[in-house]
């Protein structure tokens, strides 16, 4: 393979240099952070494409005149916005394994913050308030994670020490052996005994709107929904309904729509805690990004397999 032309998010080359760990030989790096700065020159040669962290689709609005692109490489590991725009000639990878970490402890850092009131109590700060409230733990409830896939697995890793009464994993299909995951379709059944929902499965077609006023409707009462994957997951109106009332609890980090309208009643139900889409980005991003961009740039380089394939060139 030839000189290879890499568009990486980074402030220089010698900073990509430094923080890959060294470039492959035949590789030549042009930067690219979406943070108000030009597409680089070298529109046209562009082979291997970073696409900025926390940036939209419109990264690839130049994707016509990315003649040479082989792939497309994304620091999140959700993906379905940039699919349709990513040119069919081009191998689409996402960064499953980089946000696992991060992910997880915001999961849990939701989970506890609500049941413990930590918002309330953040409200009562400024203004010196001292007002106890009763809390409800972690310890002794039944926990269901929908979405067992890495970060799933991540998160009941991380519930190991809270003492929770149970843990059902669900994933789109059913599987035997230790330990068992549910199918999907199952959830009717098993929403009913659960006291902390998790929703961490991938955004497809079969999973929009997969938590709707159904499902909702027969958690338990003070059962907490924390969505950490994204929005369109949950049926925003039938969330609303249900937390309105006060008869569940909602910790999410993801909305839809996103980002949420100040003027959404969201924001206003007192048994709503709302973080702005931040599961991937804490210190334990960068670290993961970096191992994952130096990998896959020396395998394009070295003409070996890429690794978390999302779709090939066809």
């Amino acid at each position: 393979m030839g000189d290879i032309v890499a568009w990486l998010p980074y402030a220089s080359p010698e900073e990509a240099a430094e923080r890959l760990g060294g470039l492959p030989d035949n590789v030549r790096v042009d930067c690219y952070r979406a943070d108000g700065d030009d597409y680089p020159d070298s529109v046209a040669e562009a082979q291997f494409y970073v696409i900025p962290y926390m940036r939209g689709e419109e990264t690839l609005s130049c994707a016509a005149e990315m003649t040479d692109l082989r792939v497309v490489q994304t620091l999140t590991a959700g993906y379905e916005n940039f699919l349709p725009h990513v040119p069919e000639t081009a191998t689409l990878c996402n960064a499953a394994g980089v946000h696992d970490a991060s992910t997880a402890e915001l999961a849990l850092a939701l989970t506890l913050a609500s049941g413990r009131h930590l918002d309330t109590f953040a409200r009562q700060q400024p203004e010196g308030r001292w007002a106890p409230v009763f809390g409800s733990a972690l310890a002794d409830k039944r926990v269901l994670i929908i979405g067992y896939g890495r970060i799933g697995e991540a998160i009941e890793a991380r519930l190991a020490g809270f003492e929770v009464a149970s843990i059902t994993r669900v994933a789109r299909r059913a599987r035997d052996g230790e330990p068992r995951v549910h199918a999907t379709t199952e959830l009717p059944d098993l929403m009913g005994e659960a006291d902390v929902a998790i929703v961490i499965a991938p955004l497809t077609p079969e999973t929009d709107g997969l938590v709707d006023a159904d499902l909702l409707g027969r958690l338990p009462d003070d059962a907490l929904l924390v969505n950490v994957a994204r929005g369109k997951l949950v049926d925003t109106d039938a969330l609303v309904a249900e937390t309105g009332t006060g008869r569940i609890r909602a910790a999410l980090d993801v909305t839809d729509p996103e980002p949420l309208p100040p003027e959404h009643p969201l924001w206003q139900i007192p048994n709503v805690l709302i973080s702005p889409h931040v599961g991937g980005a804490s210190s334990a991003f960068w670290p993961r990004a970096d191992r994952l961009v130096a990998a896959q740039l020396r395998r394009f380089a070295a003409g070996e397999p890429l690794e978390n394939v999302i779709r090939g060139a066809r």
